[in-house]
C-alpha cells in the first residue's frame, strides 16, 4: 500500500513540475507564493485554477448602491483585463473600479454601500444549501416514518445531534438546554460543514474569515447576555462575597470578561482554520520554489497528511466553539442555591 501511494505521489509531483512554470509561476519573476494569499483573502471573482494563459474562474455579482446612481448592478468580469483577469482602475466600470488589492473604489470619490456577492458569500451560500439539504432529508425521513430506525442521512445526522444534545448542551447548560439545541446544532453544523468543505481543491476559506467568525461570536455573545439571569449579572456587578473596596478591580475585570470569551472564540476559529490552510499551501509551493522531484514528493506526502489532519481539526474546531458557546450559555442561566 506504502509503494503505491509512494508512486502515485511521484506522479503527481512530476504533474505538478511539468505544469508548474504555466500554471502557478508563469515566469521566475513572478512570486511563486503569491497563491496563497490569493486562496486565504476573499475576493470578487471565485478562482479556480490557471492553466497556460486559461483562466478557470467564476464571475460573482457586484451590487453597488450610491445615493446619486442608485442600485447597480456589475459582474466581477466587467472590472477585469479579460486576457490577464488582472483588476485595476485601467479597468474600472463607470466610476467605480477595483485595485490591485481588490479593494472597490469609486474614482470621483463618491460614497457607495457595497452589496457584492464575493468568494467568501458565494460560498456560504454553498454551505447553507448543504446545510439545509441534510437537516431537511433527514427531517423529511422522521415525518414520513415517524420515530423509527433511520436510514440514509439521518442515520449519518442522528448520532451527532444526539451528540451535542446530550454531550454538550445538557451537561453545559443543565435543566433548561432544551431552549438553547436548536442553535448549537445550527452552529456546530455550520462550522463543521464550512470547515469541510474549504479543504476542497478551489474552495474559499469560510470558517478562516475572521467576519464570519466575529458575526459567529457576536451571535453568541447576544444569545449569552439576553437570556442571563439575574444572579449572571449581580456576578458581573456586584460579585457575592468580595469586599466592596475590591469591586472597584473585580467589576471592570468582569465586564472585560464579558467580550473577552467572544473575542477568544472568534480568533480561535480564525487563526486555526487560516494557519492550517497557510502551512498546507506552503508545502505546495515549495514545489515550484525548488522544482525539484525529491521537494515534489515529500511535499506530496506532507500535504496528504496535513489534509487528514485538517479534516480531525475541522471536527475539533466546530466542536470547541460549540461546546464553549454552552458553558458560556450555561453560566449565565443557571440558578444557584441560596441557603
Amino acid at each position: 500500500m506504502f509503494r503505491k501511494f509512494l508512486c502515485l505521489s511521484v506522479l503527481f509531483s512530476a504533474f505538478l513540475l511539468t505544469f508548474s512554470t504555466p500554471t502557478f509561476a508563469a515566469g521566475d519573476e513572478e512570486d511563486k507564493t503569491g497563491f496563497i494569499m490569493h486562496h486565504i483573502k476573499d475576493s470578487y471573482e471565485w478562482h479556480f485554477a490557471t492553466m497556460g494563459h486559461t483562466h478557470v474562474t467564476l464571475p460573482l455579482p457586484v451590487i453597488l448602491y450610491s445615493p446619486d446612481r442608485g442600485l447597480e448592478f456589475f459582474m466581477s468580469s466587467d472590472f477585469q483585463d479579460p486576457e490577464t483577469h488582472k483588476f485595476g482602475e485601467a479597468f474600472g466600470k463607470d466610476v467605480y473600479f477595483i485595485d490591485d488589492h481588490e479593494h472597490l473604489h469609486r474614482a470621483d470619490g463618491g460614497s457607495f454601500i457595497d452589496f457584492s456577492i464575493t468568494k467568501n458569500v458565494a460560498m456560504l451560500f454553498l454551505v447553507v444549501i448543504v446545510m439545509g439539504y441534510l437537516v431537511l432529508s433527514a427531517a423529511s425521513h422522521y415525518k414520513k416514518d415517524g420515530v423509527s430506525a433511520p436510514k440514509g442521512i439521518a442515520s449519518f445526522l442522528e448520532p451527532i445531534v444526539i451528540f451535542v444534545r446530550d454531550e454538550i448542551a445538557h451537561k453545559s447548560i443543565g435543566p433548561k438546554y432544551k431552549k438553547f439545541v436548536p442553535y448549537l446544532l445550527t452552529l456546530f453544523f455550520f462550522i463543521w460543514i464550512g470547515n469541510l468543505m474549504g479543504l476542497l481543491p478551489g474552495a474559499a476559506n469560510l470558517t478562516g474569515n475572521i467576519a464570519v467568525t466575529a458575526t459567529l461570536a457576536v451571535l453568541t455573545f447576544i444569545i449569552v447576555n439576553v437570556n442571563g439571569n439575574k444572579e449572571y449579572w449581580k456576578h458581573v456587578f456586584m460579585t457575592p462575597g468580595v469586599p466592596v473596596p475590591l469591586l472597584l478591580v473585580i467589576v471592570p475585570v468582569e465586564i472585560i470578561g464579558l467580550f473577552t470569551k467572544p473575542f477568544a472564540l472568534m480568533v480561535r476559529l480564525f487563526v486555526a482554520i487560516t494557519a492550517g490552510h497557510i502551512v498546507i499551501l506552503a508545502f505546495i509551493a515549495l514545489v515550484f520554489i525548488f522544482e525539484s522531484y525529491a521537494i515534489g514528493v515529500v511535499s506530496t506526502l506532507m500535504v496528504t497528511f496535513l489534509n487528514v489532519i485538517e479534516l480531525l481539526v475541522a471536527t475539533i474546531q466546530a466542536y470547541v466553539f460549540t461546546l464553549f458557546t454552552a458553558m458560556y450559555i450555561g453560566g449565565a442561566v443557571a440558578e444557584h442555591e441560596h441557603h
